[in-house]
């Protein structure tokens, strides 16, 4: 086989797409008929599946779990920065003198042949970038989860709430912590069972030969 094709060189992203694709799909087809059952079981009437994409119910729970994941991310980069672990394959070496990489200066990104600011800008543009996602995450799960709350409130015959109000009101928040805890412990688990355990040619393990006590890849 080919190691140049289109596929060899995407499958890791093409997988990936399809993994999390299929799974939002799945998420949209059962929370659909959820949606549906809760609205009739309140006086409701049932909605289409393309109005359901655009209730306060899908929008809610999808950015939801997205803000999570964008602010997993984005702390993990900031984190790695300044801090270790050792014998962890996620930290970076103790010894700055392990992580000297060979750059070729022919392949170096224009902002940083640009200089000034636009390499400042570049050199912390990954953790901004993930800043970026978890607030547009952050306040799309802020109006779809407001919004179907108003929903409810409305079947049971009381008043809606103000966006500003129900930033104070305590489901809102439960929803984010419990997605924000779950995500930081996955990443904990990552960091500590990397000392000990280890993942035949993954780049997130060490070598399987690779003593405990060695830090990073």
């Amino acid at each position: 086989m080919r190691k140049d094709t289109f596929w060899i060189r995407n499958g890791l992203s093409l997988v990936l797409t399809a993994c999390f694709l299929l799974p939002l799909a799945g998420q949209a087809w059962f929370g659909h008929r959820l949606y549906n059952q809760q609205l009739i079981e309140d006086g409701g009437q049932a909605v289409s599946l393309l109005a359901y994409l655009h209730s306060g119910h899908f929008v809610s729970a999808v950015f939801e779990n997205w803000e999570s994941e964008f602010l997993q991310m984005g702390m993990y980069v900031l984190l790695t920065v300044s801090l270790r672990q050792k014998g962890s394959a996620e930290s970076r070496p103790l010894d700055p003198a392990d992580e000297e990489p060979e750059i070729d200066p022919g392949a170096t990104p224009w902002p940083v042949r640009k200089g000034g600011v636009w390499k400042t800008l570049y050199g912390h543009s990954l953790a901004i970038a993930f800043g970026l996602l978890f607030l547009l995450s952050f306040v799309l799960h802020l109006c779809g989860s407001w919004r179907d709350d108003n929903v409810e409130r409305a079947l049971k015959g009381e008043l809606p709430l103000t966006l500003p109000a129900y930033l104070g009101e305590p489901r809102f928040w439960f929803e984010s912590l419990q997605n924000w805890q779950s995500e930081f412990l996955a990443v904990l688990a990552l960091v500590l069972l990397s000392i000990w355990l280890r993942q035949k040619d993954s780049p997130q393990s060490k070598p399987v030969e690779a003593p405990h006590s060695q830090t990073g890849t």
